[in-house]
């Protein structure tokens, strides 16, 4: 357990930053699955739709520091595609 004062602020402050990567990894993985129920569905303007309103959240997860730049570039690239195969 943290003693000093500076590491029972330290600790404070990661449970308050923990709350807020949480939400915004959930908003993510919400917008994500919209986008894969959208492709299970086969339809594609909603998938595209999808897809369209996805990539904001995946750039600004990278910004906030909740994923890697490359990683965000994968799932947009996979994504992309497989909604491109739709029909």
């Amino acid at each position: 357990m943290a003693n000093s004062p500076q590491a029972k602020k330290r600790a404070r402050q990661n449970l308050r930053r923990l709350a807020i990567n949480k939400a915004r990894r959930s908003r993510i993985r919400t917008f994500l699955r919209k986008v894969e129920e959208a492709i299970a569905s086969g339809d594609r303007e909603t998938a595209s739709a999808a897809l369209k309103a996805a990539q904001p959240e995946l750039m600004r997860g990278v910004t906030k520091g909740i994923m890697h730049k490359n990683t965000a570039s994968r799932k947009m690239s996979r994504l992309s595609a497989r909604v491109k195969a739709i029909g």
